[in-house]
């Protein structure tokens, strides 16, 4: 499945409670609260919720580079551009984004059933849905990602 975006308004910002935990630094049960991208910039949180598939990844790529796996209950934040992202396993499914400066986009995963392994499905979400979710979710490990994430420390220093 091929899907296009190309947005002008996104979330800039998640609500949260009073205390809301910085990426890539939450504390645990805390909504995760993904600090706003450097000025002129955006980018784009992918994350997926716990579900069918749990002990397989939704390895995001963008052509051959491997931006992130991005396991059952975990997130992760990538650089702006417009950028063609897929994930694949016994099918493949891709995303187009155009982030604008100063936007936040957010990208669900999800994992569907397949006949030999499940079929990992990507699609926009909203600032809205990560809230929702993200008190159970976790920073992708610095190991697992690839060119085009942004670390745990890169995240504090925009904090």
């Amino acid at each position: 499945m091929k899907l296009s975006l190309v947005t002008a308004a996104a979330a800039a910002s998640i609500a949260a409670s009073a205390a809301p935990a910085v990426a890539g630094d939450a504390a645990k049960g805390a909504p995760v609260s993904v600090p706003a991208p450097p000025a002129g910039k955006g980018q784009i949180v992918f994350y997926r919720p716990g579900g069918t598939g749990m002990a397989m990844g939704c390895t995001v790529r963008e052509g051959e580079t491997k931006i992130s796996s991005v396991g059952n209950g975990k997130y992760v934040v990538a650089e702006p551009g417009k950028h063609d992202y897929a994930v694949r396993s016994e099918a493949k499914d891709s995303l187009t984004l155009l982030v604008e400066p100063d936007e936040t986009q957010f990208v669900r995963c999800k994992i569907k059933m397949g006949i030999m392994a499940g079929r990992p499905d990507i699609f926009p979400s909203s600032a809205d849905d990560f809230a929702k979710v993200s008190p159970k979710l976790k920073m992708v490990h610095d190991d697992d990602m690839g060119q085009g994430a942004l670390r745990s420390t890169d995240l504090a220093k925009k904090s």
